[in-house]
């Protein structure tokens, strides 16, 4: 898992925090669908709201692809919130764009994937955040078991949890996010959303999310 340059993560956390996509709340978790009491609460998709951040983000991927996935021919979404990032990038670098669902389309010709996907042809997925990276990842399998090579996934944001980079490794998908959680503590501190003695807290959910808050 690989984070882009430092100004790129810490303008990116600065900005998903002033326009509320990121929230942080020691003292009042968030309940995610996992069960986990989380104190940061992450919808990046907001950002699709914000027309300076949004195109902010788009150049922001663009530079990542033009460093790291040169030889990209397609760009695919992951259902739902990959799928705005997904088709703006496309657009800024004028290739084709699909996206992936996550189960089939229930009528019709029951698509998993939409779009125009060539055989062989070399595509980057665009998510918004990656937790533990299963249904990124499965993504990434669909579109390797309908003949299109997954050069590699971006997505705005991760927790940084060690499942993911294992999982990631293990799959053998390349990841490179705009931002993670150590650039958002280091901006939610400077710029005073969070004090310095909830530092610890917050770096103890991110060790063990499943045990913190009970």
């Amino acid at each position: 898992m690989k984070i882009a340059r430092a100004e790129i993560a810490a303008s990116v956390a600065s900005e998903l925090l002033r326009i509320g996509a990121i929230k942080i709340q020691p003292t009042k978790p968030f309940t995610w669908a996992s069960g986990w009491k989380s104190p940061i609460y992450c919808d990046n998709r907001l950002s699709l709201s914000f027309p300076k951040v949004r195109s902010a983000i788009k150049h922001h991927l663009r530079e990542v692809i033009s460093v790291d996935f040169p030889d990209v021919e397609a760009i695919a979404g992951v259902a739902t919130a990959g799928i705005p990032q997904g088709a703006l990038l496309a657009d800024l670098l004028d290739i084709p764009f699909l996206y992936v669902r996550s189960k089939p389309k229930g009528h019709g010709m029951e698509n998993m994937i939409e779009g125009k996907l060539e055989k062989g042809q070399k595509v980057v997925l665009v998510e918004d955040l990656v937790s533990t990276g299963g249904s990124s990842i499965k993504a990434a399998q669909d579109i390797q078991a309908a003949g299109g090579e997954v050069v590699g996934m971006l997505a705005i944001f991760t927790y940084g949890f060690d499942v993911a980079v294992q999982n990631f490794e293990k799959a053998n998908i390349s990841l490179t996010c705009l931002s993670n959680y150590n650039y958002l503590l280091e901006e939610a501190l400077r710029e005073e959303y969070i004090k310095e003695k909830e530092q610890a807290t917050l770096k103890d959910w991110r060790d063990n999310p499943a045990a913190w808050g009970k």
